[in-house]
């Protein structure tokens, strides 16, 4: 599975205009990898700690939450 490139990621939240970083984190994630399934997506957060502390902090256990989480973006 693919990790998530923070370099990159810094370059691209500069030209977006959501301020909540981990909206940002999946619409780079989106768009860098071409990934669009929530299984796949949550399957990359998991295996970094940052952005594991993102999903924890949002209380998202699973991909079906993340999935729920991301039809409310």
């Amino acid at each position: 599975m693919a990790k998530i490139n923070w370099d990159e990621y810094k370059e691209y939240k500069q030209y977006n205009s959501k301020e909540n970083n981990f909206e940002i984190l999946i619409d780079f994630i989106k768009s860098y990898y071409n990934i669009t399934n929530a299984f796949d997506i949550f399957d990359i957060l998991i295996e970094d700690e940052t952005a594991k502390l993102m999903l924890d902090k949002r209380e998202i256990k699973d991909a079906e939450a993340l999935e729920n989480f991301m039809f409310k973006l």
